[in-house]
């Protein structure tokens, strides 16, 4: 058998970029300052980062420069998970390092942010700007009573006004979260009412996919419905007046304020997330403005290789940890790039488009969007000017072997493509981009560094070349302080540490292989088991999908009453397709000579369209239970579905076959 290290690699960095990038110069500069090891390349560095833990985290605050303006007494306190202490008796804000480009006199007029829409036309904001608005909204937000602690919530799409809105939240110490206006009034207070914000930011609508979408009932709704608010802050983005009893962002946004920057401890909350909540309310996931910081600081500023002569665009919307991530670039001193928008309008072109007229470094996209691409046969490298694109990375679900092969054909032959894998609950990525490391089809480079990434079989045995749980062995300074409206820790508990006491437990299937690179199969909470063989679902879909018939696949396995098996691939076919036998045979033939006998589904069924989650990953779970003959109202939490009335087909289906 040929072993993961005898495969040559897709893309390999030149001895000038791998000289070039910031993890080469910090691991010479831990070396000398710290003890880590001068020679073998990233993998030792990796190494030390998980042995060292508290040595390599002092390394990043000292690399990065973060001020502290308490000092810290030790770097871990307790390390037990959950629970781990980071950086005891430290202060600081993130806003303040966000901020501090603006204090270069050489950059205090280059670009923080560039805005475009779906008119793609560029509107910049300088630094300077951007710290003079957020000091004005502090200080307002400030004198409408907010303190410490307070949370302050969002309902807006990706402007720079919510990037202002979020700083100077983070400024004052209160706690920021955000959900986009595509989302109904009740998936948003199933998230917003568990906090109980105290100012609530609003636009009166949003564009997308060439159409205005008036929001203003909606906002009347959650503003009848959250108690707690004292004040709306209207922002007219699509030109209304302001609302009776609201404030208007202009006159809150005017003034030429110094931003002062509350200091607050290293595990103060600095935002909550949402978990998907597909089965129940959405977990509130607090994470802290210290650990997000070093946590960031390490993954853009190391991983991602970027710095104040970068422009950064990732697709994503304020609902989704990517919008969190991608703010985050202020910390490198990069430039962000907001796109406001649908991701293929006017045509599947659309965010190519954005790279070329932004400039961008850094394109983050989705998986999704990559295989849309290369299904839409677009040729991005020829029609448009990529050249200042290094690296484009995906994530939202394992990029197919074909994805990245189309990427390296249509975009350029020296492309880094960076797929990644983390989650909303770190806020950060598991195991992803590597600057300085190849490139190998369908793998991830490898783990992150301070991430104590394994694969491990149900004993609690670690696995190389096989496939096991995800986990993480040794804490983050970016897990989760707490679940909000969780007083005894237990929900937090179950969500990862029920299966390995003291253990991260993420939920997906993953293989390390022997030269350290992973592959990510699908969750393993919807595991598919046929004959005591663990799958990935994410294989099968990597196969079925290059078949031009097939828009989109879903696959579900079910353990039945009576011992037996029964796993069904829901196929949503393109426009034009038909199911016949011709194709059916040619979905299992596909499978089979991809993956395996084992794999082939017992039926290939065809559905109006597969569910996604609001943030548009496909929902394996609440379909299982359907088809178990749980009932919907039990098996989803409604507000968290994209399209509703697709699940009708899974329940119909399960009534049938009962």
């Amino acid at each position: 058998m040929t072993s993961a290290a005898d495969e040559a690699p897709l893309w390999q960095p030149g001895p000038d970029r791998i000289a070039a990038a910031a993890v080469t110069r910090f691991q010479s500069w831990a070396a000398e300052h710290h003890g880590a090891p001068a020679e073998g390349g990233y993998a030792s560095l990796h190494r030390w980062s998980v042995d060292e833990l508290d040595t390599f985290w002092t390394a990043v605050a000292e690399w990065f420069d973060v001020r502290f303006s308490t000092p810290y007494e030790e770097v871990i306190g307790d390390r037990s998970m959950p629970g781990a202490t980071w950086f005891t008796g430290a202060a600081l804000n993130y806003a303040e390092h966000a901020l501090r480009a603006a204090e270069d006199p050489l950059r205090a007029d280059a670009p923080a942010l560039l805005h475009v829409d779906e008119s793609h036309t560029q509107a910049p904001t300088s630094w300077s700007e951007l710290r003079r608005q957020v000091g004005s909204l502090a200080a307002e937000l400030r004198a409408l009573g907010v303190t410490p602690g307070d949370r302050v919530s969002g309902y807006l799409p990706n402007i720079p006004q919510v990037v202002v809105a979020f700083l100077a939240t983070a400024a004052v110490g209160g706690v920021w979260t955000s959900c986009a206006p595509d989302f109904g009034a009740r998936s948003v207070l199933d998230r917003f009412q568990q906090v109980e914000p105290v100012v609530l930011f609003t636009v009166d609508g949003y564009r997308y996919g060439g159409k205005e979408h008036h929001r203003a009932d909606t906002v009347a709704e959650l503003r009848r419905e959250l108690p707690t608010l004292r004040a709306v802050v209207h922002i007219p983005l699509l030109g209304t007046e302001t609302p009776e009893g609201a404030l208007d962002w202009a006159a809150l946004t005017a003034a030429d304020t110094e931003p002062v920057f509350e200091q607050v401890p290293f595990d103060h909350p600095l935002w909550v997330l949402y978990s998907s909540g597909t089965t129940g309310l959405p977990k509130a996931i607090v994470q802290s403005q210290g650990g997000i910081l070093l946590e960031h600081l390490k993954q853009l500023g190391l991983h991602c290789d970027l710095g104040p002569e970068d422009r950064f665009f990732w697709y994503t919307s304020t609902g989704w940890m990517m919008w969190n991530f991608l703010v985050s670039g202020l910390l490198t001193g990069t430039t962000v790039v907001l796109y406001d928008g649908s991701p293929g309008y006017p045509d599947v072109s659309a965010q190519w488009r954005v790279a070329e007229q932004t400039g961008a470094t850094l394109f983050g996209t989705s998986a999704a969007y990559v295989m849309a691409c290369r299904k839409a046969d677009i040729h991005p490298g020829r029609d448009f000017d990529l050249s200042r694109v290094q690296c484009v990375a995906t994530t939202g679900s394992p990029l197919p072997p074909d994805g990245f092969r189309w990427l390296h054909d249509e975009v350029a032959d020296d492309l880094w493509i960076a797929s990644v894998s983390g989650g909303t609950d770190v806020c950060s990525c598991f195991a992803g981009a590597v600057p300085t490391l190849p490139v190998h089809i369908g793998e991830l480079q490898a783990a992150c560094l301070g991430t104590d990434l394994q694969s491990w079989d149900p004993a609690g045995e670690p696995l190389t070349g096989e496939v096991g749980e995800l986990v993480v062995t040794q804490p983050m300074p970016s897990m989760p302080v707490r679940f909000w409206n969780d007083p005894d820790g237990s929900r937090y508990h179950d969500s990862y540490f029920d299966v390995y006491p003291g253990v991260w437990r993420h939920g997906d299937w993953i293989t390390i292989n022997d030269r350290g690179s992973v592959v990510i199969h699908g969750r393993s909470d919807s595991t598919l088991n046929r004959q005591g063989v663990r799958m990935g679902s994410a294989d099968i879909y990597e196969a079925v999908e290059r078949l031009p018939e097939i828009r989109e696949s879903l696959v579900i396995g079910l353990e039945e009453p009576d011992g037996g098996y029964w796993m069904p691939l829901f196929v949503h076919l393109a426009e034009g397709a038909t199911l016949d036998d011709a194709l059916r045979d040619s979905i299992k033939r596909t499978i089979r000579e991809n993956l395996s006998p084992r794999h082939v589904p017992d039926e290939v069924i065809e559905v109006p369209g597969i569910p996604h989650t609001l943030t548009g990953k496909r929902i394996e779970v609440p379909v299982k239970r359907l088809l178990q003959g749980t009932a919907l109202e039990k098996a989803v939490n409604p507000g968290s579905i994209d399209n509703l009335e697709l699940l009708h087909f899974y329940e119909k289906l399960a009534r049938e076959r009962r």
